[in-house]
């Protein structure tokens, strides 16, 4: 990506783990939107520390570890602006590995149509309307039932783990790492996310572009990507993507804070 000028400034979040300070250096010029995917995804995971903190000090620490991939054959949803950063991390790399990914996601997309599932995730990468919980969940059973290993899982170890979705940095877990081999019938204890990155890219996407927000399943990513390269032309100032960005995490943690004093007292 080309290099910009960038300024530094210092964000103050207050989340339900605590309050997180930390300085990012954001492009001043204009820049595609994917060029802010680094630095929220980095705002995402330090908030997330904060969270790991605190269970670990209650006695949950975190039980992942590498080489435990169950999750890897989970449904994983890209934002757009994920899934354009995605394709140009791809774009990037050796013609052999470029091809080697494109073999992975056709061995993919091939199970996921004889199953039935691909047009129904298809519709959900161009949906006019915003995702529902309620219609994505069987999805996401029948997804993970069929066990399709991320076409950027390699040796059950992530090839791209510094540059993966925000959903996979999400999901982490305090139960023991066995019972990730079935999420659907084993209890699962999640470390709960204070910011969901995906979904506040999802958020300013949908704000910029005036459309629904979308979610695009990992293995039409790229594809999505390049049928939407258009849209992917437009820039704006980084800092003024920053600004409205953060003003999705903000509305996200009012809105967790205010659930959170909704719910009744057990």
């Amino acid at each position: 990506m080309t290099a910009h000028t960038t300024e530094r400034f210092e964000i103050v979040l207050n989340t339900q783990a605590g309050q997180l300070t930390t300085a990012v250096d954001v492009p001043t010029g204009f820049v595609p939107i994917a060029a802010i995917v680094p630095l929220m995804r980095r705002l995402g995971e330090e908030a997330q520390a904060l969270e790991e903190a605190r269970t670990t000090e209650a006695g949950r620490p975190r039980s992942c570890h590498k080489g435990c991939a169950a999750c890897c054959r989970m449904m994983v949803p890209l934002s757009p602006p994920e899934a354009f950063e995605l394709r140009e991390l791809v774009r990037s790399f050796p013609t052999e590995r470029q091809e080697h990914i494109a073999a992975r996601m056709a061995q993919a997309k091939s199970s996921l149509l004889s199953h039935g599932l691909w047009y129904q995730l298809l519709e959900l990468g161009e949906s006019s309307q915003p995702p529902n919980d309620d219609e994505l969940e069987p999805v996401n059973r029948k997804y993970y039932a069929l066990r399709i290993p991320c076409p950027f899982l390699e040796d059950e170890v992530c090839s791209i783990y510094d540059e993966r979705p925000a959903a996979c940095r999400e999901l982490l877990v305090t139960s023991p790492a066995q019972q990730c081999e079935d999420f659907v019938n084993n209890h699962v204890e999640l470390i709960q996310a204070p910011v969901r990155i995906g979904s506040t890219l999802g958020l300013l996407w949908g704000e910029l572009t005036k459309t629904p927000a979308k979610l695009i399943p990992l293995p039409m990513a790229l594809d999505w990507a390049e049928r939407h390269q258009t849209e992917n032309r437009s820039a704006w100032r980084g800092t003024m993507l920053l600004d409205q960005a953060l003003d999705k995490i903000w509305r996200l943690l009012s809105q967790a804070l205010q659930k959170r004093v909704d719910e009744p007292i057990s």
